[in-house]
């Protein structure tokens, strides 16, 4: 987290040049054309060329690894629940069905535990341009620069608030973790097993919630009593105009926006399973 309280890491790369509308367009037509295929390729190749935007962003692995980590669960986690409700989708996308255990009379097939690979590839595609656009983009930047493209500055500023509270979310979970850990609560995998552990992340729930909606209240106050919203324009001290390395990316964005359209009508048109 860097000083400003914000998870934005400043560094001098290419990336962190580009304005933060730019970013926050990529992001949307980045995922766009993740979600129009279902290909296990195409998001393998999403998710390298995202790790090699993040490395020309030099952003340290360290820094994104609680995140990495915390959507390789989630990935897991969903993958397993597909299989146990839908353990025949699979082979319904595919037309084939290559059986690997039956259980009373539902099958699990290989063509589902392909796709739950594929689903779970979908979701690491969007993992890094997401970590981009959280690391690369100061909040008060852009924030200035949604509202220079026509967006509400109430809006924008609560985006801004919203980037910002991030770290104060991730550090509030921390000392209630540690709180809960005083009092006898297990989170760590040598005092109790995943089960239990799952379950008692429950404990940390309930006072993060209580924790949040008080911060919101001190903010509302806060903006209340200094007349936020009472002028329909406002100034930002932090504002930067359109650079070449904006119009570039935004070329870009189209091609890959058109590439993608094209190769969804006429070429990756379905599930792609490899051993049919």
């Amino acid at each position: 987290m860097s000083r400003t309280g914000t998870l934005y890491i400043d560094k001098n790369s290419p990336i962190h040049k580009i304005d933060g509308s730019v970013k926050f367009l990529l992001l949307l037509v980045w995922t766009a054309s993740v979600f129009l295929f279902n290909d296990f390729r195409v998001f393998l190749t999403f998710f390298i060329v995202g790790m090699g935007l993040l490395h020309i962003a030099k952003i340290p692995f360290k820094s994104i690894k609680p995140l990495f980590i915390f959507i390789v669960m989630f990935t897991i986690m969903n993958s397993l629940f597909l299989i146990v409700i839908t353990p025949e989708y699979g082979s319904t996308l595919t037309g084939t069905t290559t059986p690997i255990l039956t259980i009373k009379g539902v099958t699990l097939s290989t063509e589902t535990i392909w796709f739950a690979l594929t689903l779970s590839m979908k979701y690491l595609a969007i993992f890094p341009i997401m970590m981009l656009f959280i690391f690369t983009t100061h909040p008060s930047k852009f924030a200035s620069s949604l509202n220079k493209i026509g967006v509400s500055y109430k809006v924008a500023y609560a985006i801004n608030i919203a980037l910002r509270y991030i770290p104060d979310v991730r550090d509030e979970f921390k000392n209630i973790m540690h709180a809960q850990e005083a009092r006898g609560v297990a989170f760590r995998k040598e005092d109790a097993n995943i089960i239990t552990r799952l379950k008692n992340y429950n404990t940390i729930l309930f006072p993060l919630v209580l924790s949040s909606l008080n911060r919101v209240e001190v903010v509302s106050n806060a903006m209340d009593l200094r007349g936020f919203g009472h002028k329909s324009k406002r100034t930002w001290y932090s504002s930067q105009k359109y650079s070449s390395i904006d119009f570039i990316t935004l070329i870009l964005m189209g091609l890959m926006l058109v590439v993608s359209i094209y190769l969804k009508i006429y070429v990756l048109k379905g599930f792609w399973y490899p051993f049919n």
